[in-house]
Parts: structure tokens; C-alpha cells; sequence
């Protein structure tokens, strides 16, 4: 999954739940993105996102993986 297509995810989340969403893309470093769905926060990275950061962006932003 790249980071595109895990923002694009959480946009849809957030409105199947009801949640607020903002993307950042002048904060960050480099290829490294803020993104925040209701009251929590991640850094997405604009790249190929493994499944052990997929995990960890997941839980930063409360989001079950099955609703993902």
C-alpha cells in the first residue's frame, strides 16, 4: 500500500464514521506527511508503507484494521 492509497482509506473511514479529517502536506520532513482523522494524529509516508508501519499508523489513529 503506498501512502496515497492509505489517505485515501482513511477519507473514507472518517466519513463512513462520522470523523473529521485533515491532511497536512506543507508539515512533515521530507517524503513524510501529517494526517489527522478526529482528535488523533500520524505521519504517512509518501512511499510504499509496509504492513508493520500500516499496523502502527493504524493503531496511532485508532482505526481497527477490519474497518480498514
Amino acid at each position: 500500500m503506498t501512502g496515497a492509497e492509505f489517505i485515501r482509506r482513511a477519507r473514507r473511514h472518517a466519513r463512513r464514521s462520522g470523523l473529521g479529517i485533515r491532511f497536512l502536506p506543507n508539515r512533515g520532513k521530507g517524503s513524510h506527511r501529517v494526517l489527522y482523522v478526529g482528535a488523533h494524529r500520524t505521519v504517512v509516508k509518501t512511499g510504499e508503507i509496509g504492513p508493520g508501519l500500516l499496523r502502527s499508523m493504524l493503531r496511532q489513529l485508532r482505526i481497527p484494521k477490519e474497518d480498514f
